[in-house]
Protein backbone atom coordinates (compact mmCIF):
# COMPACT_ATOMS: atom_id res chain seq x y z
CA UNK A 1 0.00 0.00 0.00
CA UNK A 2 1.62 3.49 -1.37
CA UNK A 3 2.71 5.32 2.01
CA UNK A 4 0.29 8.74 2.59
CA UNK A 5 3.40 10.55 3.92
CA UNK A 6 4.69 13.95 2.14
CA UNK A 7 8.37 12.82 0.96
CA UNK A 8 11.19 15.27 1.72
CA UNK A 9 11.51 14.79 -1.99
CA UNK A 10 8.37 15.93 -3.25
CA UNK A 11 8.19 18.70 -0.89
CA UNK A 12 11.72 20.23 -2.14
CA UNK A 13 9.82 19.77 -5.41
CA UNK A 14 6.62 21.36 -4.77
CA UNK A 15 8.31 23.83 -3.22
CA UNK A 16 10.49 24.64 -6.33
CA UNK A 17 7.56 24.56 -8.84
CA UNK A 18 5.54 27.36 -6.51
CA UNK A 19 8.48 29.57 -6.45
CA UNK A 20 9.35 28.93 -10.21
CA UNK A 21 5.74 30.04 -10.82
CA UNK A 22 5.97 33.58 -8.92
CA UNK A 23 9.05 34.07 -10.51
CA UNK A 24 7.17 33.75 -14.01
CA UNK A 25 4.07 36.03 -13.08
CA UNK A 26 6.87 38.79 -11.92
CA UNK A 27 8.41 38.72 -15.34
CA UNK A 28 5.72 38.85 -17.60
CA UNK A 29 2.47 39.58 -15.41
CA UNK A 30 -0.18 37.71 -14.50
CA UNK A 31 -4.08 39.04 -14.04
CA UNK A 32 -4.86 40.24 -10.51
CA UNK A 33 -7.70 38.98 -9.04
CA UNK A 34 -10.10 41.99 -9.24
CA UNK A 35 -11.10 43.82 -5.83
CA UNK A 36 -14.40 44.95 -5.85
CA UNK A 37 -15.11 48.47 -4.68
CA UNK A 38 -18.23 49.49 -2.38
CA UNK A 39 -21.00 51.11 -4.54
CA UNK A 40 -21.02 54.24 -2.75
CA UNK A 41 -17.46 54.78 -3.29
CA UNK A 42 -18.18 54.40 -6.86
CA UNK A 43 -21.11 56.88 -6.77
CA UNK A 44 -19.22 59.33 -4.81
CA UNK A 45 -15.92 59.51 -7.12
CA UNK A 46 -17.87 59.18 -9.90
CA UNK A 47 -14.78 58.13 -12.36
CA UNK A 48 -12.53 60.46 -14.69
CA UNK A 49 -13.54 63.24 -16.38
CA UNK A 50 -13.28 63.04 -20.05
CA UNK A 51 -11.27 66.51 -20.03
CA UNK A 52 -10.47 69.03 -16.95
CA UNK A 53 -10.47 72.44 -17.80
CA UNK A 54 -8.27 74.81 -14.94
CA UNK A 55 -9.48 78.82 -15.02
CA UNK A 56 -6.49 80.86 -13.94
CA UNK A 57 -4.73 83.91 -14.53
CA UNK A 58 -0.66 83.17 -16.40
CA UNK A 59 1.43 84.86 -18.68
CA UNK A 60 0.88 84.35 -22.12
CA UNK A 61 3.62 84.47 -24.35
CA UNK A 62 2.35 86.05 -27.95
CA UNK A 63 5.21 86.92 -29.82
CA UNK A 64 8.75 86.44 -28.83
CA UNK A 65 9.42 88.58 -25.68
CA UNK A 66 5.28 89.89 -25.80
CA UNK A 67 4.05 88.34 -22.84
CA UNK A 68 1.10 89.48 -20.97
CA UNK A 69 -0.92 88.09 -18.00
CA UNK A 70 -4.23 87.30 -18.66
CA UNK A 71 -6.96 84.79 -17.83
CA UNK A 72 -6.56 81.73 -19.77
CA UNK A 73 -7.97 77.62 -19.65
CA UNK A 74 -4.96 75.19 -18.36
CA UNK A 75 -2.40 77.69 -18.63
CA UNK A 76 -2.65 78.18 -22.26
CA UNK A 77 -4.32 80.43 -25.18
CA UNK A 78 -6.23 79.46 -26.58
CA UNK A 79 -7.33 76.78 -24.17
CA UNK A 80 -7.12 72.97 -25.60
CA UNK A 81 -8.74 71.42 -27.88
CA UNK A 82 -11.69 69.30 -26.97
CA UNK A 83 -12.55 66.13 -29.15
CA UNK A 84 -16.12 65.09 -28.82
CA UNK A 85 -18.01 62.55 -30.24
CA UNK A 86 -21.62 63.93 -31.54
CA UNK A 87 -24.26 62.16 -29.65
CA UNK A 88 -22.23 60.24 -26.83
CA UNK A 89 -21.97 61.65 -23.07
CA UNK A 90 -18.93 63.60 -22.14
CA UNK A 91 -18.02 64.21 -18.36
CA UNK A 92 -15.60 67.53 -18.14
CA UNK A 93 -14.71 69.10 -14.38
CA UNK A 94 -13.81 72.77 -14.15
CA UNK A 95 -11.98 74.38 -11.79
CA UNK A 96 -11.76 77.78 -10.74
CA UNK A 97 -8.56 79.03 -9.33
CA UNK A 98 -10.00 83.00 -9.58
CA UNK A 99 -11.40 85.42 -7.08
CA UNK A 100 -14.45 85.98 -9.11
CA UNK A 101 -17.06 83.49 -10.29
CA UNK A 102 -17.21 82.14 -13.68
CA UNK A 103 -19.50 80.65 -17.03
CA UNK A 104 -18.33 78.60 -19.10
CA UNK A 105 -20.25 79.01 -22.50
CA UNK A 106 -20.68 75.94 -25.14
CA UNK A 107 -20.84 77.68 -27.99
CA UNK A 108 -23.11 76.39 -31.16
CA UNK A 109 -24.71 73.19 -28.96
CA UNK A 110 -27.42 72.36 -28.32
CA UNK A 111 -27.85 72.07 -24.44
CA UNK A 112 -29.88 72.38 -21.56
CA UNK A 113 -29.62 75.60 -19.12
CA UNK A 114 -27.89 73.41 -16.18
CA UNK A 115 -24.83 73.39 -18.22
CA UNK A 116 -25.10 75.30 -21.69
CA UNK A 117 -22.69 78.39 -19.36
CA UNK A 118 -25.39 81.64 -20.12
CA UNK A 119 -26.15 83.58 -16.87
CA UNK A 120 -29.13 84.90 -18.12
CA UNK A 121 -30.69 81.32 -18.78
CA UNK A 122 -29.83 80.02 -15.17
CA UNK A 123 -26.48 78.25 -15.64
CA UNK A 124 -25.19 78.24 -11.92
CA UNK A 125 -21.80 79.98 -11.75
CA UNK A 126 -18.60 78.15 -11.14
CA UNK A 127 -17.46 79.74 -7.31
CA UNK A 128 -14.44 81.59 -6.92
CA UNK A 129 -11.82 78.75 -6.34
CA UNK A 130 -14.50 76.29 -6.40
CA UNK A 131 -14.76 73.54 -8.91
CA UNK A 132 -18.16 71.75 -11.17
CA UNK A 133 -18.57 68.51 -12.85
CA UNK A 134 -20.75 68.62 -15.70
CA UNK A 135 -22.11 66.33 -18.11
CA UNK A 136 -23.86 66.72 -21.61
CA UNK A 137 -24.08 65.17 -24.85
CA UNK A 138 -22.72 67.27 -28.06
CA UNK A 139 -24.18 67.76 -30.60
CA UNK A 140 -24.44 69.04 -33.60
CA UNK A 141 -20.96 68.04 -35.03
CA UNK A 142 -18.39 70.44 -36.17
CA UNK A 143 -16.12 73.19 -35.22
CA UNK A 144 -17.06 74.56 -32.23
CA UNK A 145 -15.69 77.31 -29.29
CA UNK A 146 -16.09 77.26 -25.70
CA UNK A 147 -15.27 80.71 -23.64
CA UNK A 148 -16.36 83.07 -20.94
CA UNK A 149 -19.71 84.02 -20.30
CA UNK A 150 -18.79 86.60 -17.52
CA UNK A 151 -20.28 90.29 -18.54
CA UNK A 152 -17.11 92.30 -18.41
CA UNK A 153 -18.31 95.37 -18.70
CA UNK A 154 -16.17 98.63 -18.44
CA UNK A 155 -13.41 95.75 -17.63
CA UNK A 156 -10.98 95.05 -19.85
CA UNK A 157 -9.40 92.04 -17.36
CA UNK A 158 -13.21 90.27 -17.43
CA UNK A 159 -14.75 88.34 -19.91
CA UNK A 160 -13.82 88.15 -23.43
CA UNK A 161 -10.95 90.55 -22.87
CA UNK A 162 -9.15 88.06 -21.36
CA UNK A 163 -7.61 84.77 -22.76
CA UNK A 164 -10.91 82.33 -21.72
CA UNK A 165 -11.64 80.76 -25.42
CA UNK A 166 -10.64 77.76 -26.53
CA UNK A 167 -11.77 75.12 -29.98
CA UNK A 168 -14.26 72.13 -29.94
CA UNK A 169 -14.50 69.65 -32.29
CA UNK A 170 -17.42 67.36 -32.67
CA UNK A 171 -16.78 64.34 -34.66
CA UNK A 172 -19.96 63.74 -36.50
CA UNK A 173 -21.79 60.04 -36.64
CA UNK A 174 -21.87 59.96 -39.93
CA UNK A 175 -19.99 61.55 -43.43
CA UNK A 176 -16.90 62.62 -40.75
CA UNK A 177 -15.31 64.28 -44.37
CA UNK A 178 -12.33 63.48 -46.79
CA UNK A 179 -9.50 65.65 -45.63
CA UNK A 180 -5.86 64.89 -45.39
CA UNK A 181 -5.04 67.54 -42.42
CA UNK A 182 -6.74 69.40 -39.67
CA UNK A 183 -5.87 73.07 -38.97
CA UNK A 184 -8.04 74.48 -36.08
CA UNK A 185 -7.64 78.41 -35.86
CA UNK A 186 -8.39 80.62 -33.17
CA UNK A 187 -8.05 84.65 -33.69
CA UNK A 188 -7.98 87.36 -30.77
CA UNK A 189 -6.93 90.31 -30.32
CA UNK A 190 -5.37 91.04 -27.10
CA UNK A 191 -5.15 95.13 -27.58
CA UNK A 192 -8.95 95.99 -26.08
CA UNK A 193 -9.97 99.37 -26.09
CA UNK A 194 -13.29 101.41 -25.41
CA UNK A 195 -14.96 103.19 -27.93
CA UNK A 196 -14.78 106.77 -27.36
CA UNK A 197 -17.60 107.87 -30.06
CA UNK A 198 -15.67 106.73 -32.75
CA UNK A 199 -17.50 104.08 -35.44
CA UNK A 200 -20.07 102.91 -32.94
CA UNK A 201 -21.21 103.51 -29.66
CA UNK A 202 -20.46 101.70 -26.57
CA UNK A 203 -25.16 101.34 -26.23
CA UNK A 204 -25.83 101.36 -29.64
CA UNK A 205 -27.96 98.15 -28.76
CA UNK A 206 -29.74 99.33 -25.29
CA UNK A 207 -33.07 99.72 -26.20
CA UNK A 208 -35.13 103.40 -25.91
CA UNK A 209 -36.94 102.15 -23.20
CA UNK A 210 -36.76 99.18 -21.36
CA UNK A 211 -39.36 96.44 -20.94
CA UNK A 212 -39.94 95.92 -17.40
CA UNK A 213 -40.89 92.10 -17.57
CA UNK A 214 -38.09 91.42 -19.72
CA UNK A 215 -35.78 93.14 -17.36
CA UNK A 216 -36.86 92.01 -14.03
CA UNK A 217 -36.99 87.83 -14.95
CA UNK A 218 -33.51 88.70 -16.40
CA UNK A 219 -31.83 90.19 -13.61
CA UNK A 220 -33.58 87.39 -11.26
CA UNK A 221 -32.25 84.30 -13.29
CA UNK A 222 -28.71 86.27 -13.05
CA UNK A 223 -29.02 86.70 -9.41
CA UNK A 224 -30.47 83.11 -8.86
CA UNK A 225 -27.72 81.79 -10.70
CA UNK A 226 -25.53 83.34 -8.79
CA UNK A 227 -26.79 82.17 -5.48
CA UNK A 228 -26.32 78.74 -6.49
CA UNK A 229 -22.94 79.20 -7.12
CA UNK A 230 -22.42 80.11 -4.02
CA UNK A 231 -23.76 77.44 -2.23
CA UNK A 232 -22.11 74.03 -1.42
CA UNK A 233 -23.61 71.30 -4.00
CA UNK A 234 -22.04 68.27 -3.68
CA UNK A 235 -23.58 66.05 -6.25
CA UNK A 236 -21.54 68.54 -8.66
CA UNK A 237 -18.25 69.18 -6.52
CA UNK A 238 -19.12 72.83 -6.02
CA UNK A 239 -17.40 74.69 -2.99
CA UNK A 240 -18.32 77.80 -1.27
CA UNK A 241 -15.77 80.12 -1.65
CA UNK A 242 -18.15 83.73 -0.98
CA UNK A 243 -19.59 84.48 2.33
CA UNK A 244 -23.15 85.85 2.24
CA UNK A 245 -21.32 89.73 2.17
CA UNK A 246 -18.95 88.70 -0.84
CA UNK A 247 -22.56 86.89 -2.84
CA UNK A 248 -24.84 89.69 -2.37
CA UNK A 249 -22.13 92.57 -3.84
CA UNK A 250 -21.18 89.60 -6.57
CA UNK A 251 -24.98 89.33 -7.21
CA UNK A 252 -25.16 92.99 -7.28
CA UNK A 253 -22.09 93.45 -9.35
CA UNK A 254 -22.93 91.02 -12.53
CA UNK A 255 -26.65 90.52 -12.12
Amino acid sequence: MPSSRFSRRNFVNALGTLAGGALLCNSVGCKQPAISQPKEAALETGGPADYTLTIAVTPVELAPNRIVSTTTYNGQFPGPLLRLSEGQEVTIDIHNQTDTPEQLHWHGQFLSTDVDGATEEGTPFIPAHGNRRIKFVPRPSGYRFYHTHVRAGANLNAGHYTGLVGPVYIEPKNNPGNYDREIFLVLKDFGPTLSRGGDMDMNFLSPSAAVKDLKDSGENAMKASLAKGCLTDSRSGMIPSLSTAECLVAANQYG
